[in-house]
């Protein structure tokens, strides 16, 4: 597979080129493995893939898939199959985050797949957490040191139930514990919930700091539910900051039909440009991998 491989310009990005009119189900794991385990984000283009091919060679490389319950956008299901889903309903920008952030449960791993590109714009971002980091200065990375971050969001009965797929209070109740998030019920069944996480979290090896966490797009899309766990702001200069950073480190990918991206979701950023058009249609599988990393 080395002549397949190959590195997007000025990018994170290993790219693996379908050169040898190969399938990707006959690629070499353990060599994806040690790819991924030392690039974070790997993108296999120009291979024969389609829905059922994409499911059997997620299948192959990752275990405990997700439905994605608690999840803050509304996605469709793919072929009536609760763990291949739509990226989202809209179309405007992302910023770059961690996906699941907003909780203590994330999918260790993503994979996208470009089921049809869009007519033009509505690239998918990335980036390294642990460039990031390198990149923030050090009053703001002792702010993060000291206070972490402190979602808090009210939620109105029938969209936690949509949210969470249930109208069952002690099954959301136990989610919520397995979450380590704090529950209020109110009077009209609406739920208040809180969590606190950290902005920067440790590398799985322990060797390296790594920001990722859900705090752009927050404050992108949704900025009075995201404070640090004392209530205070977050200061506009740390926002500016941060979003000053992702710009100059992201790199874009431009999708073409029947890509896969496979991401770290420990370690890996990513988020989306905006885009026009109804053709765009990307896919998305929440799982742990299937080996250790």
């Amino acid at each position: 597979m080395n002549n397949q491989i190959h590195s997007m310009s000025d990018s994170i990005v290993q790219e693996i080129n379908n050169l040898d009119n190969v399938s990707i189900l006959e690629l070499d794991k353990e060599e994806i493995i040690n790819l991924f385990k030392a690039n974070g984000i790997l993108l296999f283009r120009g291979f024969d893939v389609d829905v059922d091919i994409f499911k059997e060679f997620t299948n192959l490389l990752s275990i405990d898939f997700i439905n994605y319950a608690g999840g803050a956008f509304s996605r469709r299901v793919i072929n009536g199959d609760e763990t291949l889903l739509s990226v989202n309903d809209f179309k405007s920008e992302i910023k770059l985050h961690g996906e699941m952030y907003y909780q203590q449960n994330i999918p260790l791993m993503l994979w996208f797949f470009c089921a049809n590109p869009p007519l033009e714009d509505g690239e998918t971002t990335v980036c390294d957490g642990r460039q990031f980091f390198n990149e923030i200065s050090s009053s703001t990375k002792e702010l993060f040191s000291k206070k972490k971050l402190k979602f808090n969001v009210r939620i109105s009965q029938e969209d936690w139930q949509k949210k969470y797929q249930t109208d069952d209070l002690n099954q959301l109740e136990e989610m919520c514990r397995k979450n380590n998030m704090h529950l209020t019920v109110n009077e009209d069944q609406s739920i208040l919930l809180e969590y606190i996480s950290p902005a920067i979290i440790p590398s799985r090896c322990g060797k390296y700091q790594v920001f990722i966490n859900s705090l752009l797009p927050t404050k992108q899309l949704n900025p009075k539910i995201l404070n640090f766990e004392d209530d205070s702001e977050i200061p506009e200069e740390v926002v500016s900051e941060l979003n000053e950073i992702a710009e100059k480190i992201t790199t874009e990918i431009s999708w073409q039909k029947g890509d896969i991206l496979m991401i770290d979701n420990t370690r890996i950023l990513h988020g989306r440009r905006s885009f026009a058009d109804d053709q765009r249609d990307i896919y998305i599988r929440l799982c742990s991998p299937a080996f250790s990393f």
